[in-house]
């Protein structure tokens, strides 16, 4: 982004006729989770979260902002993090405890408007445009960011705009713990002269395509051929060329659409070359989403793998189960079938992934049973269902299979407390379009 910032007007000088969004985006969330836990260990401290803390391998999920400001960077290798900041504390990830605070800070919003759409884990949109009678836009951004550090102890940066995506630029435009109003008219001062890569939705790769065209800049964006950005882009061109406007006309909608696919991805925190442990790995990952499956009452119909190489090269297979189903056991054999048909005994592995995919309601499924599994399934259901139970009430790591443990602590991938990047995974496909970094 640029340094230029617009002069932000007055609690009464922003016009409350049009519509009015938030961007509420939770700052370094994982390691000011932990500051706020306990601060006499982190506050103020070069802290990064990271797979595989024993071993000093893996990658930083995310780092406080004093670790940024010696070097280190979201998805940088533990060792060059390490070198780069010798202090460097790194501390395990806790996703239950991620989770908690997540649920906390969403019902702030949720306390100055119904219309919150939940983006990540540490970003949501807060529709205000009804919320008059709670006091001006600005107003209500500084209560609810006021209210995020007293009541949890935890810094947010908040974007003011009429629109969904000026409100996500302008979160990003003063962190930590700022309040940014970006509107319309902003846009050409503020924006233009910015790289494109800068625009929520542009990545690498965009940007890279756009660059052969001799567009550089949101300025050159904004002014180029439409007809020429559709040939280059598709149905995309046209949405280019208004996001370099500033124009956005999607709404908060706080009911998110049926999920198209459930997948869950895991850097290990060394290579795996065994099949007894890249199978424990694949049964943990199938167990996870699995329950994340059941808890949208949905059942799915095609299991799909994913598996990254030391040199970074990825497979994708896929194979249609021979009827819907619910169960971590069904996605389980069908991945290790996949895996097990692909994979060449000794190669090592460094990333695994299970997707579950053309998802239906359970309630819509029509499952075909045999005698024997039908006298089977209302067993089978109650017993995941009594397990998920358990897992709501006292953790992920309340039940565990036996195929899921080692004696290898960096391989106890189910654990919440040491998973490695699996959630940096997810958090980084749910922040744009493209291979955009973590920036909060």
């Amino acid at each position: 982004m640029t340094e230029y910032i617009p002069e932000q007007p007055a609690a009464h000088a922003y016009p409350v006729n049009g519509r009015v969004i938030l961007h509420i985006d939770m700052n370094a969330f994982y390691c000011s989770v932990h500051e706020a836990v306990e601060p006499e260990l982190y506050q103020g401290k070069a802290t990064a979260v990271a797979g595989s803390v024993e071993l000093r391998k893996g990658v930083v999920v995310t780092c406080s902002y004093v670790a940024r400001a010696r070097g280190v960077k979201t998805g940088m290798l533990v060792s060059q993090a390490l070198k780069q900041c010798p202090e460097l504390m790194l501390i395990r990830p806790d996703f239950d405890l991620y989770r908690q605070f997540s649920r906390r800070f969403m019902k702030i919003a949720y306390d100055y408007s119904p219309l919150v759409e939940t983006m990540s884990i540490d970003e949501c949109y807060v529709d205000i445009t009804g919320s008059k009678s709670m006091g001006t836009p600005l107003e209500i951004a500084g209560t609810i960011q006021r209210r995020i550090r007293e009541e949890l102890g935890l810094p947010c940066s908040i974007g003011v705009a009429p629109n969904k995506l000026l409100a996500k630029m302008a979160s990003d435009m003063r962190k930590p713990n700022g309040i940014s109003v970006l509107r319309k008219r902003d846009v050409p001062a503020v924006l233009w002269p910015s790289p494109c890569a800068t625009m929520f939705g542009i990545g690498r790769k965009t940007a890279d395509k756009l660059a052969r065209l001799n567009i550089r800049t949101l300025g050159e964006l904004a002014r180029a051929d439409e007809r020429l950005l559709i040939q280059q882009f598709g149905v995309l061109g046209s949405w280019l060329k208004r996001a370099a406007h500033g124009e956005d006309d999607s709404p908060v909608n706080p009911e998110r659409e049926q999920s198209k696919s459930i997948g869950h991805t895991t850097t290990l925190p060394v290579n795996y070359s065994r099949r007894e442990d890249l199978h424990r790995v694949l049964l943990n990952i199938a167990d996870q989403v699995g329950r994340r499956l059941r808890r949208q009452e949905l059942m799915a119909h095609t299991v799909s793998i994913t598996v990254r190489d030391p040199d970074m090269k990825t497979i994708t297979r896929a194979a249609k189960l021979q009827e819907p189903s619910e169960s971590a056991d069904d996605f389980y054999r069908m991945a290790c079938k996949l895996f097990d048909r692909y994979w060449k005994e000794g190669d090592p592995v460094r990333l695994l992934g299970i997707t579950l995919q053309s998802l239906t309601p359970r309630s819509e499924a029509a499952v075909q049973l045999d005698l024997f599994s039908y006298e089977k399934q209302p067993v089978k259901e109650k017993l995941n269902r009594t397990l998920d139970a358990l897992r709501d009430k006292f953790g992920e790591s309340a039940v565990l299979t036996a195929g899921m443990l080692s004696d290898d602590p960096s391989a106890l991938i189910r654990n919440s407390k040491v998973r490695g990047t699996s959630l940096q995974m997810d958090h980084l496909r749910l922040k744009g379009l493209d291979e955009d970094d973590e920036s909060g």
